[in-house]
Formats: structure tokens, sequence, C-alpha cells
């Protein structure tokens, strides 16, 4: 019979890989809480501190590219100021639209940034499909880390 805490920590786990692909749940916290509560419960015997230290910093690493990607790949295309605020402006706003709301949001608000700045539609177009890519860029990069944080806590934990 499971106890709780591993119930539990595989509910998190769970719901944290769910949320790697849908808006608006913290996935890679998530995901960090069930392998710390299941290394926890385990009173830490199969799977080490040390180890959890090299999980929790690819977590902040993963966590961390949610915030920069869409601006790095706006910037990466020759965006102006004004389109990464407007990328970041979008991005928040497109939260309440769910997921296209995420993708679109940051392209829609860099494009609208870049034309504040430059009347050239071709360039601010370029720049709002380079912040929208990034988001999908930061999401599959975000799964793939977080299937690393569950390939490491597998490999300590059963060898």
């Amino acid at each position: 019979m499971m106890e709780w805490q591993t119930i539990l920590a595989l509910v998190l786990v769970a719901i944290g890989i769910i949320g790697s692909v849908l808006p608006l749940l913290p996935c890679v916290p998530l995901v960090f809480a069930g392998l710390l509560l299941a290394a926890w419960h385990g009173d830490f015997a199969k799977v080490s501190i040390l180890t959890m230290v090299i999980i929790a910093a690819i977590g902040v690493l993963a966590w961390s590219v949610d915030f920069f990607a869409s601006i790095a790949t706006a910037k990466k295309a020759g965006a102006s100021k004004n389109a990464l605020i407007g990328a970041g402006i979008g991005a928040v706003l497109g939260i309440f639209a769910g997921l296209p709301g995420l993708i679109l949001g940051p392209a829609i608000g860099a494009v609208i940034g870049e034309l504040t700045t430059h009347s050239n539609k071709t360039k601010a177009t370029i720049v709002g499909v380079a912040a929208g890519l990034g988001f999908v860029l930061a999401m599959v990069i975000k799964l793939v880390l977080i299937l690393v944080m569950l390939a490491i806590f597998g490999y300590a934990y059963y060898y």
C-alpha cells in the first residue's frame, strides 16, 4: 500500500508534467516539490541531498527559460527596446487567453512595441514571430529539462 507522501509526490510530478504544456501551472516547482517529497520520504537514502541539489539547479534553469526565451529570441531578431517591453507585456496579458494567448501575446506585444519605434512592418512582423517562437522554444526546453530532472531522480532511486 502506498503512503500518502508517495501518492502526493506522484500527483505533484504528474501535475507538473501536464503544466509544462498548459499555461498557468507552475510546472517546474511542482515537479521539483514532488521529487523532493519522494526523496525526503525515503530519508534521502536512495536519492541523496546532493542529487536533489543538482535537480534543483536544473529546475532553476528550466524555470528561468520561461522568463527569457521570448525576449531573447526577439532580441536576436533585432527587436527594439519597445518591442522587448511589448513582448513582456504581451506575455503577461496573454496568460488570460490560455495557451494561444501565451504564444500570441508576446508576438503581438513585440509587433506593437516595434511599430512604436519603427514604422517598418516587415521588421515588426519578424520580431513578433521571433517572440512567439521563443515561447514555443521555451516550452520544449522546459519539458526536456523536466525529463532530465526525472531521469536523474529515477537513476538515483533505482541504481
